[in-house]
């Protein structure tokens, strides 16, 4: 039975804290944490991801860095990543896994979730879009 999710992105400053907490807000029922495959930890969310969140009603302020451990993933029944090489580097690190990873964006024709750190309020702000489309669209199915 699928009780949790964590979101995984490169940094855990970005894209995973945003991603989760939209799925926690889709998917309140679920445990939804995030963390970094090179993760920043201790690190605040990033001050445009915080910005373009709060412009949508999220609230990231709260929200502190960690790194990846495979041991980590064994308290999650799904893992969700943005790009195809985290797949990889995943898989690399905890083979056991691969079985429940998978894209954030897998309902959105499997598409990845780019990187906007160090670029334009405007990159932040099409990277929320994908992922609220995503979330919205993992929430649906999982509520089935």
């Amino acid at each position: 039975m699928l009780n949790s999710i964590l979101v995984i992105c490169s940094g855990n400053i970005c894209r995973s804290p945003t991603g989760e907490r939209l799925l926690r807000q889709a998917l309140p029922q679920l445990k939804v944490n995030s963390t970094g495959l090179c993760g920043m930890p201790g690190h605040p969310a990033d001050s445009l991801a915080c910005e373009v969140a709060a412009a949508h009603g999220v609230d990231l302020d709260d929200h502190v860095a960690s790194r990846f451990t495979p041991e980590m993933a064994r308290d999650y029944s799904l893992l969700l990543v943005m790009e195809r090489s985290h797949l990889g580097q995943l898989t690399a690190m905890a083979p056991e896994i691969r079985g429940k990873t998978m894209l954030f964006g897998q309902w959105l024709d499997s598409k990845e979730i780019p990187d906007p750190y160090r670029k334009s309020y405007a990159a932040f702000e099409y990277v929320y879009c994908l992922l609220e489309l995503a979330s919205q669209e993992w929430a649906k199915r999982l509520q089935k």
